[in-house]
C-alpha cells in the first residue's frame, strides 16, 4: 500500500458511479435483451413515440433514456451507438441541451408541469434532430397530471419521445401503458456486477479481494447504481486495498468470526451464551435488524452447502469452503430450514418495534430451544416445544381424547349457560354474597376469587362483561417455572397468530403481559380494566385460544387478573388456610353456600362433572 495519507489516495476514487456512468449501450450491464430491442429499432428506423422504462432501482432505466437520446439525436446518426464526440452527444450529456428535457416527477408531479410540456411539445426541436422528453419516477404524478399528458401520449407530433422511468409500474393508469412500449430491467446479477466493480477496480489502481467485491454485489441488491456507490465508500475507507473484513465492517455486516461463535451458541443450544453476544454487536454499533438479516443469509450458505456441496456457489462470507463445510455438517437440512423460517418470520417484524435488540435476542433464543431434528410433522414440534406442565399427561389420556372432547364441549356448553344466566338477572338476587366477596377481594390477597374447572371463573363486572376470576395460588407458585419461561420465548409468536387470526382481538390483548402458566392456564394481567374486559368477551377468548391450541396442539384456555390485583398478591404470598373459609349463616366456619348457578350446572350436568372450588 501507498504511504500517501489516504485522503490524498482517493482523490481520483470520488464519484466512481459519475465516472463509470454508462455512455454507450455497450456499456450497460444485464440488460442485453432491451439494449439489442432499442438498437434494432434505431437501425430500422422504427423509434417509437412513447417508452416506458420500469425496473429495480440503480438498473439503468435513466441511463438508458439518454443513451436514447444521444443515439437518436447523433450528427453522426441515428446510430445504434452514440458517437459522444459530435456537439449533440456532448451537450444532452452535459445536460446543456434544451430539447433533451430530464424531468424528476417527484418533485415536478402537478398539472401545471405536464400543462407546459404539452403547450412545448408544438414547437419543432431548435438544437437537434428530435425532443426528448425523460420523465423520472413517472407514477409520482397526480391524477390530473396522468391525465393532461394522456392526450399527448396518444398523438404527439413526430419530432417528440417520451421516456417514461418508474421503479413501480402498478402505480400508472392503465390508459398511460397501453399507448407507451414497456422495457422491463432486471436486476444485474451476482456475476455481471462483480466483473463490473473488478474492472473499475482495475483501472481506478485499487486492488480488492474477490470475496470482497462478491461481497459488496450482493448488498447492492442487484443495483449497478449501488454496487458502484458501496465500492466507493469501501475504498474511502481502506485506501488502495480493499479486503472482505474492511468491507464488512464499513457497510455494518457480521465477521466470520461472528457468526461462527453464534452458530456454535445455536448449534450447542447454549442460550446463556447468546445475550453477551448480540450485546457486543450492539456496543460495536452494528443494527439488529442487520444482523438478522445476514444470519438469514448466513445459514442459507451453510444450506448451500451442505445440499449442493459441488456446486462452489459464490456467497459473500464463505471464503474457506472446507472450514465452513464443517459448520453445516453440524446442522441437519431440517434444522437449517427451520430455522431460517423463525429468522424470517422475525426479520419482518424488527422493522415495525421500538426495541429491535429485544427481537433479535428472541429470534436466537428460540433457534437455539428448536427440538431434536427427528421431529418433523407440524404437530409433533408444536407438542415438543410446549412447556413441561403442559405436556406431562400420561399416555393413557390420549386414549381416552375423544372422552375429553365431549367432555370439553359439556364445560363450552355449562358455560354459555351460566353466562346466559347471570345475564337474567341470577347477580341481582346474590347482591349480599357478591358484597362480601368484592369486599374480600379488595383485602390483602383478595384476589384468589375460587375458579371453576381448570381454576377459572366467570364474574360479572360493574360495565356488565363477564370476565373470569381465578385462584392465584397456583399461579403464584408457577411464575418462576421453567415452563412459564418457555411460554415467554413463545410469547411474540403467539401474538403475531393472534394478529394473523383477528387484527381487533390483537389490539387488545397485545396490551395484556404474560405472568405465569398453570394447569393448562395461561395468566395474562392488565393494568387497563377495559382492554382486560374486551379481552375476555367470547369472541376474543375463541380466537385467542383457538391460538392457543394451534400453538399447543391441545386445548389451553386464558384466564386474565388485573395486573395491580397480580402484584398485591405476589407480594403477600400464599395466603393461611383460614382466608380460604367464610363463615355460615350460623357463625360457624365452613364452606360457602352454592350459588344458584352452581347448583343449576349440578342438575344439567350432574355431580360427577362439575367441580366447585372453595374460596
Amino acid at each position: 500500500m501507498s504511504d500517501e495519507p489516504k485522503g490524498t489516495v482517493l482523490v481520483s476514487h470520488i464519484a466512481l458511479y459519475r465516472a463509470w456512468r454508462p455512455q454507450t449501450f455497450q456499456d450497460m450491464v444485464g440488460q442485453q435483451h432491451i439494449v439489442q430491442t432499442l438498437q434494432n429499432a434505431i437501425r430500422e428506423q422504427r423509434v417509437s413515440h412513447a417508452y416506458l422504462f420500469n425496473g429495480p432501482r440503480g438498473t439503468g432505466k435513466t441511463t438508458a433514456a439518454k443513451i436514447l437520446a444521444k443515439a437518436i439525436n447523433c450528427e453522426r446518426g441515428p446510430a445504434i451507438e452514440p458517437c459522444n464526440e459530435c456537439q449533440a452527444c456532448r451537450g444532452i450529456t452535459a445536460g446543456t441541451i434544451m430539447d433533451v428535457v430530464e424531468i424528476d416527477a417527484a418533485s415536478n408531479r402537478g398539472i401545471d408541469e405536464i400543462r407546459d410540456i404539452r403547450d412545448k411539445v408544438r414547437y419543432a426541436p431548435s438544437e437537434v434532430r428530435n425532443k426528448v422528453y425523460i420523465i423520472d419516477e413517472v407514477h409520482m404524478l397526480t391524477t390530473e397530471a396522468f391525465n393532461a399528458l394522456l392526450k399527448t401520449l396518444e398523438e404527439p407530433p413526430g419530432h417528440v419521445i417520451f421516456i417514461l422511468a418508474t421503479t413501480e409500474p402498478h402505480k400508472l393508469p392503465a390508459t398511460i401503458i397501453s399507448r407507451c412500449q414497456r422495457f422491463d430491467f432486471r436486476q444485474v446479477s451476482l456475476t455481471e456486477q462483480t466483473e463490473r466493480l473488478r474492472k473499475i477496480c482495475t483501472e481506478e489502481g485499487i486492488e480488492a479481494q474477490d470475496d470482497a467485491l462478491a461481497y459488496i454485489a450482493r448488498l447492492s441488491d442487484g443495483g449497478m447504481r449501488d454496487a458502484i456507490s458501496l465500492l466507493e465508500q469501501v475504498s474511502a475507507y481502506s485506501g488502495e486495498r480493499i479486503t472482505l473484513n474492511e468491507a464488512i465492517e464499513v457497510t455494518g455486516g457480521l465477521a466470520a468470526e461472528q457468526f461462527e461463535e453464534l452458530a456454535e451458541a445455536v448449534r450447542e443450544r447454549d442460550t446463556g451464551a447468546i445475550l453477551p453476544l448480540v450485546e457486543g454487536l450492539m456496543q460495536a454499533g452494528k443494527s439488529a435488524d442487520k444482523c438478522l438479516e445476514n444470519l438469514v443469509y448466513y445459514f442459507r450458505d451453510l444450506l448451500v452447502l451442505k445440499l449442493a456441496p459441488q456446486s462452489r456457489a459464490s456467497t459473500e462470507r464463505i471464503v474457506d469452503h472446507e472450514k465452513y463445510r464443517s459448520i453445516a455438517e453440524a446442522f441437519s437440512s431440517e434444522r437449517l430450514f427451520r430455522m431460517i423460517d423463525i429468522l424470517n418470520q422475525y426479520q419482518l417484524e424488527i422493522r415495525h418495534v421500538s426495541l429491535p435488540q429485544t427481537i433479535l435476542e428472541i429470534a436466537l433464543m428460540k433457534i437455539c430451544s428448536l427440538p431434536e431434528d427427528g421431529i418433523h410433522s407440524t404437530a409433533e414440534l408444536a407438542t415438543a416445544a410446549q412447556p413441561q406442565n403442559f405436556t406431562e399427561e400420561a399416555s393413557s389420556s390420549k386414549a381416552s381424547s375423544g372422552d375429553l372432547q365431549r367432555m370439553q364441549q359439556r364445560i363450552d356448553s355449562l358455560e354459555k349457560k351460566i353466562e346466559q344466566l347471570m345475564r337474567n338477572g341470577l347477580r341481582a338476587e346474590g347482591d349480599a354474597g357478591s358484597s362480601a366477596a368484592d369486599t374480600t377481594s379488595g383485602s390483602k390477597g383478595g384476589g384468589r376469587a375460587a375458579g371453576f374447572g381448570s381454576g377459572g371463573g366467570t364474574r360479572a363486572s360493574n360495565s356488565g362483561v363477564v370476565r373470569s376470576t381465578v385462584k392465584l395460588d397456583p399461579f403464584l407458585a408457577a411464575r418462576e417455572s421453567p415452563a412459564t419461561g418457555q411460554i415467554r420465548m413463545k410469547w411474540a409468536d403467539i401474538l403475531q397468530r393472534v394478529k394473523s387470526h383477528n387484527i381487533s382481538t390483537h389490539a387488545w390483548f397485545v396490551n395484556g403481559d404474560l405472568v405465569a402458566a398453570a394447569d393448562n392456564t395461561i395468566l395474562v394481567a392488565f393494568k387497563n380494566a377495559i382492554h382486560r374486559e374486551t379481552t375476555e368477551k367470547p369472541v376474543n377468548r375463541e380466537v385467542i385460544e383457538a391460538v392457543l391450541q394451534e400453538v399447543f396442539a391441545r386445548p389451553v384456555h386464558i384466564a386474565t387478573v388485573m395486573l395491580k390485583e397480580w402484584q398485591t398478591a405476589a407480594e403477600a404470598g400464599p395466603p393461611p388456610a383460614a382466608e380460604l373459609l367464610t363463615l355460615t349463616p350460623d357463625g360457624q366456619g365452613g364452606p360457602p353456600p352454592q350459588p344458584e348457578w352452581v347448583e343449576e350446572a349440578v342438575k344439567l350436568f350432574g355431580e360427577d362433572l362439575v367441580i366447585v372450588e372453595d374460596n
